[in-house]
């Protein structure tokens, strides 16, 4: 079944229900949706001829125009190809050179942009422009029906490993997706307003599916991104707001309603993930808005979909583990098995730490013209995710790190995070991120970067205390550094190589 027929069905069955919203103002309903889609989708097909399997390339900021996009790519049973906006631009034709995609659909802010490419698609179409106008005046095309199999998106990786990779999800795998948003997430009813305050080519742009087969609302904020004020009074004002939100987002947010003494009520779920959220920051969010939060692990290769930590269990104070729980990513989804193993493939007992597996029907089928990556990446039906973590005695995932930011000093075993959880206690450090620097006598040494909040002045010696007094003392850090920000992606992961080669400068 084409994806794009959640859109189709809603659309006939309850036409007149708001759909899109830009800011508080109601733009289309579902039938103005669907027919503004299938006319674009009738241009890309008959005017611009692209034919089912071929890619479609989306640059864009958040906009209206994108949620009609993704449609229209997907009901003429193309592929789509979501490109993250905040990319460097070498990043962006890489992209282009290795997907091909018949047309690149841009927004207007970054025209000039894809202007300045030294080879570009054969037909850029510009968001809100006359063309796309005409576009949507085009006689409207029927759905093109698919395989679970088929292909219908292409989603590039970060590229912190090395060149960004297409990972190709099937239609199968991203209904796999919707069905375990609303089996262990959340459930959706049509009052419900889906905010795209993350980038909508990333996580958030994947949940349009879930509310789009709900019939619930989706807002673009006017602002087209995360502003934390922004976000309060839209809760204030309209109500019911869900939204996918990094953690630093999280953070930001509840920050802003500390600060201002907002009212979180009218945020109704905060799906958070894409990155560490320490134990502090999660305690003190549940604090100031209560059971709003859900939080989701999972990879491009798996969208969304590995484990999620439920409403109630982030909730559920009284339970005697619920610390270590707030630590972990919580439990598999409802069609996904995750298993921890060695080296050579071997399941590992609980408690034990491992590289995360994941088997299922959301994991992708491979990478984009790539089948050396595909062949490390998948081994034996399972995805091998680059995750080392570790199972309890009832299903919990805890993750430590990236296999490849483990720091090995004198023989011994150091998962960064455990001295981020540590040094994030002290009052005084705002954010932090540990790495392995080179040393003669121990191969490794650990090195914490860390951001103060204002005013506060580096105190090492109470640093160590708080680390001698939580951690082993070979996982103290032999080194300080203090800085004004970390490193971060387009996706807000702090990008550890970075800091590790400033250590070898």
């Amino acid at each position: 079944m084409n994806l794009a027929s959640y859109l189709e069905r809603t659309a006939r069955a309850h036409g007149e229900a708001p759909a899109v919203f830009v800011g508080e103002e109601l733009r289309l309903t579902y039938a103005q949706l669907a027919q503004r889609t299938a006319a674009l989708a009738g241009h890309l097909q008959q005017r611009l001829g692209v034919a089912p399997g071929e890619r479609v390339a989306i640059y864009a900021s958040n906009c209206l125009e994108y949620l009609e996009a993704l449609h229209a790519i997907l009901w003429i049973g193309a592929i789509s190809v979501p490109i993250n906006y905040k990319l460097h631009v070498k990043e962006l034709e890489y992209i282009l050179g290795n997907c091909e995609p018949r047309v690149l659909l841009v927004s207007p802010d970054l025209a000039a942009t894809v202007a300045g490419l030294g080879q570009a698609p054969a037909h850029v179409l510009v968001m809100g422009s006359a063309d796309y106008g005409r576009a949507l005046e085009h006689p409207g095309v029927s759905l093109v029906g698919r395989a679970p199999d088929d292909v219908a998106s292409l989603f590039y990786t970060s590229g912190t490993t090395g060149r960004p990779k297409g990972v190709m999800q099937t239609h199968a795998n991203l209904q796999a997706m919707t069905v375990c948003y609303l089996a262990d997430v959340d459930a959706v009813d049509p009052q419900d307003v889906m905010v795209y305050a993350a980038p909508m080519s990333h996580g958030a742009g994947l949940y349009n599916y879930v509310h789009m087969l709900k019939g619930a609302r989706h807002l673009v904020p006017a602002s087209g991104g995360f502003d934390p004020a922004e976000l309060a009074q839209l809760a204030a004002r309209v109500g019911r707001l869900s939204l996918f939100a990094a953690p630093t987002m999280v953070k930001r947010l509840v920050e802003h309603v500390e600060a201002t003494g907002a009212d979180p009520s009218g945020f109704k779920t905060i799906v958070y993930g894409g990155g560490p959220m320490y134990v502090e920051h999660i305690l003190h969010a549940l604090e100031l808005f209560g059971p709003r939060f859900v939080q989701i692990y999972g990879q491009g290769e798996c969208p969304m979909t590995i484990t999620t930590l439920s409403r109630a269990e982030l909730w559920d104070r009284g339970h005697p583990r619920w610390t270590e729980r707030l630590a972990s990513v919580g439990r598999p989804h409802s069609l996904v098995e995750v298993r921890v193993v060695d080296a050579q493939g071997h399941a590992l007992p609980a408690g034990e730490i491992g590289e995360v597996v994941v088997r299922g029907t959301p994991v992708m089928p491979g990478y984009w013209r790539h089948p050396e990556a595909t062949r490390s990446t998948l081994r034996d039906g399972w995805l091998c995710t680059g995750d080392t973590g570790a199972l309890d005695e009832d299903g919990f995932l805890t993750l430590k790190d990236r296999s490849k930011d483990l720091i090995i000093s004198g023989g011994s075993n150091i998962y960064p995070r455990e001295v981020e959880e540590v040094l994030l206690l002290h009052p005084d450090v705002a954010e932090v991120s540990v790495v392995g620097a080179p040393d003669e006598e121990w191969g490794e040494v650990v090195a914490a970067f860390v951001v103060l909040r204002p005013g506060a002045v580096l105190d090492e010696a109470a640093l160590d205390r708080l680390c001698l007094e939580n951690l082993a003392r070979f996982k103290r850090p032999k080194r300080y550094l203090q800085v004004e920000l970390l490193p971060k992606n387009s996706y807000g992961k702090v990008l550890k190589t970075e800091l590790r080669q400033r250590l070898q400068a």
